[in-house]
């Protein structure tokens, strides 16, 4: 999601080299605070560790390229990560290719709206910290079926299974 969101930024601003390894440290910063008090994988915390993560991280990015503050950063991290909070992990056969392709995009968008947000002045009522511990305490008390299984949501579908036992056969 955070790559997309750096090539979105294309058609707003002209990113110079500069902007596009500060894009790259403050995502990196942002997502190892992220991974080191939280999830960043849909097999332990869902989509929302995974996409949400990602958008949060393109959201606070997005931020400091636009020329906007640490503060700002972290509200739009909250609130790219706040929409985003209980999106479960349901890969069709196990495939990380659908729904995820279709939620990167919606990550990526919900990044931009995020930094643009925070960068207008509006702030997350739940501070980037606290945004980050309720992620992590949802994805421990969500389902494993909702936890990259292909078991739950769009994965236990008639169509979900059917194309699992296309791609796998009937006893997979």
């Amino acid at each position: 999601t955070e790559p997309r969101v750096l090539f979105l930024l294309d058609n707003r601003i002209q990113r110079s080299e500069e902007q596009m390894i500060r894009f790259l440290f403050t995502a990196g910063g942002f997502g190892m605070v992220i991974a080191n008090n939280a999830e960043i994988a849909g097999a332990t915390g869902g989509c929302q560790a995974e996409v949400g993560s990602a958008s949060a991280m393109g959201a606070a990015a997005a931020v400091e390229v636009a020329g906007g503050s640490a503060e700002q950063s972290a509200q739009a991290l909250s609130i790219a990560m706040s929409n985003l909070l209980g999106l479960v992990c349901d890969p069709i056969a196990g495939l990380v290719e659908v729904p995820c392709v279709k939620r990167n995009g919606i990550g990526a968008g919900n990044a931009l709206i995020a930094a643009d947000m925070a960068l207008a002045g509006c702030t997350s009522v739940i501070p980037a910290d606290e945004c980050i511990e309720a992620m992590k305490k949802v994805g421990h008390q969500m389902p494993a079926s909702m936890r990259e299984t292909g078991i739950g949501g769009l994965a236990g579908t008639p169509t979900g299974q059917a194309i699992k036992a296309k791609i796998f056969g009937k006893d997979a």
